[in-house]
């Protein structure tokens, strides 16, 4: 699937993915907990793939400036109409200008990173615009390490235009890509059912320590 016909997908669902309830309020809670507990108020923090904007109005009132981006004009439609406060930005805008503001103190990519046909590349940009010390939080979905049922039936949804298009990577696959990019993973963790849906917080590393 080309990027235009991404941005067309997911512009043609933003109003039902926004209708949609969370299937599990309490892990989507906690996780919010986590992230909010690693950032400070000083923090400026920019999210990838943000939706239609629910968890960056959640989290950003603990920090001084949330910057959250999708390449879908029709989520961050969606996203702006919602009440917020003036330190959190919603711009469209794509990986490869959604940096423009860094560098950051944090970034957060959730279930946003098996969207992405060059890993390599984007933890590469990732990096490059955290500040040393800085924090990438992300929740993945590694479609590789289920069963083969359900990646038969995502792959035909696929095809039919009602699933994304999405890299089919092992939780190993996941971790060897962050560390390969320079990071520290600093914790790992489950929230929910599924273990295909890791969480994961990495650390770029201070200057002294490279």
């Amino acid at each position: 699937m080309t990027h235009s016909k991404q941005q067309k997908f997911w512009n043609r669902i933003a109003g039902r993915y926004a209708a949609r309830p969370l299937k599990d309020p309490a892990a989507y809670d906690a996780m919010l907990a986590d992230v909010a507990s690693r950032l400070k108020p000083s923090d400026r923090v920019l999210e990838l793939g943000c939706g239609t904007g629910g968890t960056a109005i959640r989290l950003a009132v603990g920090v001084a400036h949330w910057t959250a981006t999708d390449f879908s004009s029709e989520m961050i439609e969606i996203a702006r109409a919602k009440p917020a406060g003036d330190n959190l930005s919603f711009v469209v805008a794509d990986a490869g200008n959604a940096f423009d503001s860094g560098p950051f103190d944090a970034i957060c990519a959730f279930n946003v990173l098996h969207l992405v046909e060059d890993h390599p590349a984007a933890l590469a940009r990732i990096f490059a615009n955290l500040k040393p010390g800085g924090l990438l939080i992300t929740k993945t979905w590694c479609f590789a390490d289920m069963p083969l049922k359900l990646r038969a039936l995502f792959s035909l949804l696929r095809v039919v235009g009602m699933f994304p298009a999405a890299t089919a990577l092992t939780v190993s696959q996941l971790r060897q890509a962050i560390v390969q990019a320079g990071f520290e993973i600093a914790d790992e963790r489950i929230f929910g059912k599924y273990s295909q849906n890791p969480y994961i917080v990495a650390r770029r590393p201070e200057l002294a320590d490279r």
